[in-house]
């Protein structure tokens, strides 16, 4: 089947779009304005030059050495020099989809029209792109002002150095452009500072993780669902009106999206047994769930905002005629809101482990302690509490807001940061983790329900309670619970929602 092609224009890329490319593999194509802005730009580099203008990272160092000049004859060297110089990271790797969306961010960010690299650097990143050259990118060692520790991994292979995957092979920098029929390029005039200064590994992260944080919140609303009739919870909290007066979008979202997988609930029905009003942890679900919605529409506006517009330091201004700097490159309108998301991920892994302890004691649910089928003979869900205990204290530590921790740095030239890409890498081990934690609430839901043995189950609970049913049976004896939490973890993240 033939791939896709995504348009870009250095103006419109959205998140879907970069996921499309990253891990799908889509294929990528320019349209010709943005062309005409990149050659525009490069033109102006090269008249600055002329003219004796001094220009960071053209004939000026970059950091420290901004006062240092550097000579036409050794522009090449100069930026190879840089891009060596500058390839400081350290492990784990990216793996290759996030180096494609990398690739994808910064080809953007050229079309932009403000940075002034030559037009060939350009076009190797959309032949990396659609021939599926994947650089060795280094995760760690960008303290997220532009991720020049780390980007580094990708200029070099366009010179023919560093090493790269191709062909599900991992090789050398020049024999992956060998074999996809390339050349390795000499760079000239801010050739160097132009591959390495960007966001594009943050942002790429965050990209990836805000599409992670939606796809889970969505498939978590289910298992809160099933886990609400495994309870005989209630349900007023999700009224429609109750929930319109209070005014957050993001809170009438999720109470309507409750409603309509619970439709068809035996829950709908009036109980005795039933208490009048649910801990917390079950009535607030919407509210939770909905202020994390909001603070995600947030994020993605500001990521949007960054994946299309420049984060060059200096800024090429090919309609003004000039050259100015910049500090384009500071991240902190999007890093803020991805802390932000990642706090109200936390405040859902709270709420998720106080729900496990309620869904375990016969005091809410009166089913047998830890769900067992048998007191005294089957230990069911006793000690599992402990694993969630875990995942929610990492989970509160990711959250922890380290844009505030950075040194002065560069002969303290360089003396602020936001730690951007460690900021995204946090959020996205919180939702991984949320992963496992939601896994064994759904072990536990489908426990609850399996021994209250409810009239009806809801349009969508049901749907989930049976597919989730040919993979992990009822915990009828006790067994390896790692293995029924890496099975329901996995089939967690493979669940659709879409048609509920």
């Amino acid at each position: 089947m033939d791939k896709g092609r995504i348009r870009l224009t250095g103006e419109t890329l959205t998140l879907e779009e970069l996921e499309r490319i990253a891990v799908y593999g889509e294929n990528v194509e320019v349209v010709e304005e943005a062309w005409e802005r990149v050659r525009a730009a490069r033109k102006l580099i090269f008249d600055l030059d002329k003219r004796g203008v001094a220009v960071y990272g053209l004939n000026r160092g970059v950091g420290w050495n901004k006062d240092k000049k550097v000579f036409a004859q050794f522009y090449d060297r100069y930026n190879r020099n840089l891009l060596r110089s500058h390839m400081i990271g350290v492990g784990p790797e990216c793996s290759q989809e996030e180096v494609r969306a990398m690739l994808a961010v910064r080809l953007n960010g050229f079309l932009c029209g403000h940075t002034g690299v030559s037009e060939e650097i350009v076009e190797y990143y959309l032949e990396f792109i659609n021939r599926g050259i994947h650089p060795i990118v280094k995760k760690r060692g960008s303290v997220g002002e532009a991720d020049i520790g780390t980007l580094s991994g990708i200029g070099l292979v366009i010179i023919g150095e560093g090493e790269a995957w191709y062909a599900n092979e991992r090789m050398s920098g020049g024999e992956a452009l060998k074999r996809a029929g390339l050349v390795p390029l000499l760079l000239g005039p801010k050739d160097g500072l132009g591959v390495v200064s960007s966001n594009a590994q943050g942002a790429a992260f965050a990209a990836l993780g805000l599409i992670e944080a939606k796809r889970f919140v969505e498939r978590y609303r289910c298992v809160f669902c099933l886990a609400l009739e495994g309870l005989n919870g209630v349900m007023d909290p999700m009224d429609e009106t109750v929930n319109r007066e209070r005014k957050f979008s993001g809170q009438i979202e999720s109470a309507k999206k409750c409603r309509e997988i619970l439709k068809g609930s035996y829950l709908l029905e009036p109980s005795q047994e039933r208490a009048l009003q649910d801990p917390l942890s079950f009535r607030g679900q919407s509210a939770v769930t909905g202020a994390v919605t909001d603070a995600l529409s947030y994020a993605e506006r500001q990521l949007e905002t960054e994946l299309n517009s420049t984060d060059d330091n200096p800024c090429l201004l090919p309609e003004e005629d000039r050259m100015c700097g910049s500090a384009n490159f500071e991240p902190l309108s999007w890093v803020l809101a991805v802390e932000m998301v990642s706090t109200g991920l936390a405040h859902m892994s709270k709420m998720i482990c106080q729900q496990l302890l309620r869904i375990g004691d016969p005091g809410f649910t009166k089913l047998n302690r830890f769900l067992t089928p048998e007191e005294g003979a089957v230990i069911a869900y006793g000690t599992i509490q402990k694993t969630f205990s875990c995942l929610d204290a990492e989970n509160r530590m990711y959250a922890g807001p380290c844009s505030l921790d950075f040194l002065s740095m560069a002969g303290h030239i360089e003396d602020l940061a936001s730690n951007s890409t460690m900021v995204s890498c946090n959020m996205r081990k919180i939702i991984d983790n949320l992963y496992y934690m939601a896994a064994i609430e759904l072990m536990h839901a489908a426990q609850a329900v399996d021994l209250r043995k409810p009239t009806s189950l809801g349009f969508g609970t049901g749907k989930l309670f049976e597919a989730y049913r040919r993979v992990v049976p009822f915990l009828e004896e006790d067994r390896d619970l790692s293995c029924d939490i890496e099975k329901t973890y996995e089939f967690l993240k493979g669940y659709n929602t879409s048609k509920i």
